[in-house]
Protein backbone atom coordinates (compact mmCIF):
# COMPACT_ATOMS: atom_id res chain seq x y z
CA UNK A 1 0.00 0.00 0.00
CA UNK A 2 1.31 3.24 -0.97
CA UNK A 3 1.34 6.59 0.96
CA UNK A 4 -1.22 8.93 0.09
CA UNK A 5 -3.83 10.88 1.81
CA UNK A 6 -6.08 9.55 4.75
CA UNK A 7 -3.23 6.74 5.19
CA UNK A 8 -2.42 6.42 8.92
CA UNK A 9 2.00 6.09 8.32
CA UNK A 10 4.53 4.50 10.66
CA UNK A 11 8.12 6.17 10.11
CA UNK A 12 11.48 5.69 11.82
CA UNK A 13 13.32 8.84 11.46
CA UNK A 14 16.46 10.44 12.78
CA UNK A 15 16.83 14.22 11.94
CA UNK A 16 19.76 16.17 12.03
CA UNK A 17 21.01 19.70 11.51
CA UNK A 18 24.87 20.81 10.71
CA UNK A 19 25.86 17.06 11.40
CA UNK A 20 24.35 16.89 14.72
CA UNK A 21 21.41 14.56 16.06
CA UNK A 22 18.34 16.69 16.95
CA UNK A 23 15.76 14.13 16.96
CA UNK A 24 15.51 10.44 16.28
CA UNK A 25 12.95 7.63 16.80
CA UNK A 26 15.64 5.11 17.28
CA UNK A 27 15.20 3.13 20.73
CA UNK A 28 11.64 4.78 21.15
CA UNK A 29 8.02 4.52 19.68
CA UNK A 30 8.03 5.42 15.67
CA UNK A 31 6.44 8.48 14.60
CA UNK A 32 2.44 7.41 13.24
CA UNK A 33 0.97 10.41 11.38
CA UNK A 34 -2.66 10.87 9.33
CA UNK A 35 -1.18 11.52 6.17
CA UNK A 36 -2.54 15.20 4.18
CA UNK A 37 -3.04 16.07 7.31
CA UNK A 38 -0.64 19.05 7.67
CA UNK A 39 0.64 16.81 10.94
CA UNK A 40 4.37 16.54 10.12
CA UNK A 41 6.68 19.35 7.87
CA UNK A 42 5.67 19.77 4.27
CA UNK A 43 8.95 18.97 3.03
CA UNK A 44 8.61 15.68 4.54
CA UNK A 45 5.00 14.85 3.93
CA UNK A 46 5.85 15.39 0.55
CA UNK A 47 8.94 13.08 0.51
CA UNK A 48 6.71 10.37 1.60
CA UNK A 49 4.03 10.90 -0.77
CA UNK A 50 3.65 7.74 -2.69
CA UNK A 51 6.23 5.25 -0.61
CA UNK A 52 5.40 1.97 0.39
CA UNK A 53 6.59 -0.24 3.32
CA UNK A 54 10.40 -1.03 3.47
CA UNK A 55 11.30 2.17 1.73
CA UNK A 56 14.16 3.78 3.19
CA UNK A 57 15.34 7.39 2.18
CA UNK A 58 17.41 10.51 3.10
CA UNK A 59 15.43 13.54 2.41
CA UNK A 60 17.15 17.22 3.08
CA UNK A 61 14.32 20.00 3.88
CA UNK A 62 14.86 23.69 3.28
CA UNK A 63 13.56 25.97 5.61
CA UNK A 64 10.68 26.66 3.96
CA UNK A 65 8.97 23.55 3.87
CA UNK A 66 10.20 22.96 7.05
CA UNK A 67 9.72 25.24 10.60
CA UNK A 68 10.25 28.53 8.57
CA UNK A 69 12.88 31.14 7.96
CA UNK A 70 13.68 32.81 10.96
CA UNK A 71 11.99 36.10 11.66
CA UNK A 72 13.53 38.93 13.84
CA UNK A 73 10.25 40.31 14.11
CA UNK A 74 9.54 37.23 16.47
CA UNK A 75 11.77 38.53 19.12
CA UNK A 76 10.35 40.57 21.47
CA UNK A 77 11.29 42.10 24.80
CA UNK A 78 8.86 41.08 27.75
CA UNK A 79 9.16 42.22 31.25
CA UNK A 80 10.06 40.02 34.09
CA UNK A 81 7.17 40.68 36.13
CA UNK A 82 4.92 38.97 33.86
CA UNK A 83 6.48 35.34 34.59
CA UNK A 84 5.20 33.59 37.98
CA UNK A 85 8.31 31.18 37.87
CA UNK A 86 12.17 31.63 38.02
CA UNK A 87 13.42 32.55 34.61
CA UNK A 88 16.60 30.68 32.52
CA UNK A 89 18.13 31.48 29.18
CA UNK A 90 17.70 28.77 27.00
CA UNK A 91 14.67 27.28 28.32
CA UNK A 92 10.85 27.52 26.43
CA UNK A 93 7.90 29.06 28.17
CA UNK A 94 4.19 29.57 26.89
CA UNK A 95 2.32 32.63 26.48
CA UNK A 96 -1.30 32.66 26.41
CA UNK A 97 -3.24 34.83 24.09
CA UNK A 98 -6.81 36.35 24.97
CA UNK A 99 -8.57 33.43 22.74
CA UNK A 100 -6.48 31.11 24.77
CA UNK A 101 -4.34 30.05 22.21
CA UNK A 102 -0.62 29.00 23.29
CA UNK A 103 2.38 30.21 21.82
CA UNK A 104 5.81 28.59 23.23
CA UNK A 105 8.95 31.11 23.15
CA UNK A 106 12.63 30.57 23.83
CA UNK A 107 13.99 32.95 26.22
CA UNK A 108 17.40 34.37 24.98
CA UNK A 109 18.55 36.42 27.43
CA UNK A 110 17.53 38.74 30.53
CA UNK A 111 18.76 42.14 31.22
CA UNK A 112 17.23 43.41 34.89
CA UNK A 113 13.74 43.56 34.65
CA UNK A 114 13.87 42.90 30.73
CA UNK A 115 13.40 39.12 29.32
CA UNK A 116 14.02 38.75 25.49
CA UNK A 117 11.77 35.97 24.01
CA UNK A 118 12.10 34.54 20.85
CA UNK A 119 8.91 32.86 19.84
CA UNK A 120 10.85 31.83 16.12
CA UNK A 121 9.70 27.77 16.46
CA UNK A 122 13.98 26.55 17.52
CA UNK A 123 14.61 24.91 13.79
CA UNK A 124 13.06 27.86 11.82
CA UNK A 125 16.08 28.37 9.43
CA UNK A 126 17.42 25.61 9.75
CA UNK A 127 18.10 22.87 6.48
CA UNK A 128 17.18 19.81 8.08
CA UNK A 129 18.37 16.42 7.07
CA UNK A 130 16.40 13.25 7.88
CA UNK A 131 16.75 9.65 7.30
CA UNK A 132 13.32 7.66 6.98
CA UNK A 133 12.34 4.00 7.00
CA UNK A 134 8.54 3.60 6.27
CA UNK A 135 7.48 0.95 8.53
CA UNK A 136 3.63 0.54 7.97
CA UNK A 137 1.24 2.05 6.09
CA UNK A 138 -2.78 1.13 6.31
CA UNK A 139 -5.99 3.32 5.74
CA UNK A 140 -7.03 5.29 7.99
CA UNK A 141 -10.69 4.75 9.81
CA UNK A 142 -13.75 8.06 9.64
CA UNK A 143 -12.65 8.40 13.26
CA UNK A 144 -9.52 9.01 12.45
CA UNK A 145 -9.72 11.17 9.71
CA UNK A 146 -13.35 12.74 11.36
CA UNK A 147 -10.49 13.56 14.37
CA UNK A 148 -7.06 14.57 11.93
CA UNK A 149 -5.19 12.36 13.58
CA UNK A 150 -3.89 8.85 13.81
CA UNK A 151 -4.84 6.75 16.80
CA UNK A 152 -1.49 4.42 16.33
CA UNK A 153 -2.91 1.27 18.25
CA UNK A 154 -4.02 -0.34 15.15
CA UNK A 155 -0.50 -0.36 13.10
CA UNK A 156 -0.56 -3.64 10.84
CA UNK A 157 2.18 -3.31 8.10
CA UNK A 158 0.03 -3.18 5.05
Amino acid sequence: MKIAQDKVVDIDYTLTVDGEVIDSSAGEQPLVYLHGHGLIIPGLERALEGREVGDSFQITVAPEDGYGERNEEAVETLERADFDDTVEVGETYYMQATDGTSFPFTVISMDGESVRADFNPPLAGKTLNFDVQVRAVRDATPEEIEHGHAHADDMDGD
